[in-house]
């Protein structure tokens, strides 16, 4: 199986690079299943119902998202009617909408997406270990699930890095997101977990995080807020992380990173070893 995960989509720049990339991203690498993290998609700030669906549209599967999730009050309405929209699955019983679901990717496969938030520096949620751990007794890989894709929303990369390791050999690719900047450490863990500490961003990395460069600078050098984040509007580089999956097991065969366009861009070869000899 063929799978894509983009990092967060920061603002215009980042959705606008994303769903103007993913129809022809899907053509050419014959991509079985897409997630995208959404969250900072509304002017950097959580992501509205029709910024979801143009992103579906493009030919997302499932939208994650992390500690920016409420940050549109509509959210909390349409996340129940939006089943392909996910928030960190360890909030609290009786938050608003899912946290991980089964969904049928185009080759028909059933491909579980796990969304949870890190502690470190982060929101005092619940454990994301015990949630992961849960879930993934519910759905286990190669019994209910044919893939299981994990975005594991967190600050610190030792907590990621644990994850990964955590979910080795029971998950297809367990990727990190939040920091926005894209880690050279893409590898197969020695149990078949695809692993990655940061996708990075999709937005423009003219920028600090993907917000205009002056204000974030001015609070680290005044310590006062000046005004408010606001998301660059350069060009944008789509950053992620592809994964190939043996359709026996559902464990990884191969990983890559994805820069396209923009300050990162970089010539790679096809997602896939086996398209580079077609």
């Amino acid at each position: 199986m063929q799978l894509l995960f983009l990092g967060d989509l920061v603002g215009r720049a980042g959705r606008n690079a994303a769903t103007d990339e993913l129809p022809q991203l899907v053509e050419d690498n014959q991509l079985d299943f897409v997630v995208v993290n959404g969250e900072n998609s509304a002017a950097g700030f959580g992501i509205t119902e029709e910024i979801l669906e143009n992103v579906l549209d493009a030919g997302a599967d499932v939208v994650t998202t992390g500690n920016h999730i409420w940050d549109q009050r509509d959210t909390l309405v349409y996340i129940e009617r939006q089943n392909r929209l996910l928030r960190p699955a360890n909030y609290p019983s009786g938050t608003p909408g899912k946290g991980a679901n089964l969904y049928r990717a185009r080759n028909g496969a059933d491909v579980l997406v796990v969304n949870v938030m890190g502690r470190v520096y982060m929101d005092a949620l619940d454990c994301p270990f015990a949630a992961i751990d849960k879930i993934l007794a519910d759905c286990p890989l190669g019994a209910m699930a044919d893939a299981i894709i994990i975005d594991m929303h967190a600050e610190a990369t030792s907590e990621k890095q644990a994850m990964g390791h955590f979910c080795d050999g029971r998950a297809s690719l367990v990727v990190g997101t939040h920091t926005h900047v894209p880690t050279a450490d893409h590898q197969v863990l020695v149990g078949g977990t695809a692993y990655m500490s940061d996708a990075g961003m999709c937005g423009d990395y003219d920028s600090v995080l993907g917000m205009d460069k002056e204000e974030p600078v001015n609070r680290f050098l005044r310590k006062m807020n000046g005004g408010r984040f606001t998301p660059a509007l350069g060009e944008a580089t789509i950053c992620g992380v592809a994964v190939e999956t043996d359709d026996r097991t559902g464990l990884a065969k191969h990983v890559s990173p994805v820069r396209i366009g923009g300050r990162l861009s970089q010539i790679i070869p096809p997602f896939w070893p086996s398209a580079a000899n077609s």
